[in-house]
């Protein structure tokens, strides 16, 4: 049995790569810190490691578990925040990120895939392509582009094989909601099924692309056992459906019947407005199509938000500089008023 090992397992984004392999006969490995995560998202079927990615722990597991592939979706994905918290940010994204190479390298894997973001890219014109210069703009995308960067590098001296995926605003089920610092969509719907208007933080025009998680499955599966994509960046994700931060919380206020206009806040320092990455080149090599619509995705989030059950704010990251430019939502729960 083909064994695989994946970083962020309790994650929604990891959650889900476990189901994949262990639907497809893998034997499936994985750490969590549970930062960003929930311990009820990993398979019951997956092997469960609690511990950090700079954790000493990993190198033993995976020497142990001998893992023919990795594939590493953990991240603190706090790209807004990072300007708040930099040191936590970037220690968990870029030194954890190098120990889980360094020890899957050691262990004798054969592949890593590599979950990076559009951070990477930054104010760029849109739409993002992989062969544009990338030039992020906040600590969690200059840390994620080093990440890159370092496993291109130690994988050419250690002749790995290696594929960095760019997926980009990915939704769904098991996307943790109860975070005030990411996944916009996730927090609008908790709030307005608690009767609380959607918070936005400045004035909504910001354009985004969403994508699935099944659709982004598809892609990572196809890049872990087919190598034309290795040595490869590429965008994951969908480029045809565009929508405003204000269009969002419109679908979101109907799907979930709230009536009621949106709070809008300062703009967070250093967001990009217009980020759209182009999918072209998953097209070609992964065989890539949008199979899921961002209403019905949403309205799969909804249902899986009101089994899983409401929740406050839980303002678990530490934030380092707090300035008149922290968004009141991160430190205060007044925000939680009507």
């Amino acid at each position: 049995m083909k064994k695989v090992f994946i970083t962020g397992i309790a994650g929604f984004l990891g959650s889900h790569v476990a189901d994949e392999f262990i639907h497809q006969g893998y034997e499936v490995a994985g750490n969590d810190n549970l930062i960003g995560g929930y311990e009820d998202n990993v398979p019951k079927d997956a092997s469960f490691y609690p511990f950090d990615c700079r954790s000493e722990q990993l190198t033993r597991i995976l020497h142990d578990f001998k893992p023919e592939l990795l594939i590493h979706t953990a991240a603190t994905a706090y790209e807004g925040l990072s300007v708040f918290s930099p040191s936590f940010v970037t220690s968990n994204i870029y030194e954890a990120s190098v120990s889980v190479f360094s020890a899957a390298i050691s262990s004798g894997v054969e592949k890593i895939i590599n979950c990076s973001s559009m951070a990477r890219y930054g104010a760029i014109q849109i739409p993002f392509t992989e062969d544009m210069e990338p030039k992020p703009q906040d600590p969690y995308g200059i840390a994620k582009y080093a990440a890159e960067k370092t496993l291109e590098c130690l994988a050419g001296v250690h002749s790995i094989k290696y594929v960095t995926l760019v997926p980009h605003n990915i939704i769904g089920p098991r996307q943790k909601y109860d975070d005030p610092y990411r996944n916009v969509a996730s927090i609008m719907i908790n709030r307005c099924l608690q009767g609380l208007p959607p918070i936005i933080y400045g004035d909504g025009n910001q354009t985004r692309c969403f994508s699935f998680i099944q659709d982004v499955l598809n892609c990572l599966m196809t890049a872990c056992t087919d190598d034309a994509s290795v040595g490869e960046v590429i965008n994951v994700g969908p480029d045809e459906e565009v929508v405003t931060i204000n269009e969002l919380a419109s679908k979101i206020c109907q799907i979930t019947g709230f009536d009621q206009d949106p709070i809008f806040l300062s703009a967070r320092p250093q967001e990009v407005k217009h980020a759209i990455c182009s999918s072209n080149k998953a097209r070609k090599i992964l065989d890539y199509g949008t199979k899921v619509s961002l209403e019905d995705g949403l309205m799969s989030m909804v249902d899986y938000i009101k089994k899983r059950g409401v929740s406050k704010f839980n303002r678990h990251i530490p934030v380092e500089i707090v300035s008149d430019l922290t968004p009141k939502t991160w430190i205060s729960d007044r925000m939680n008023l009507k």
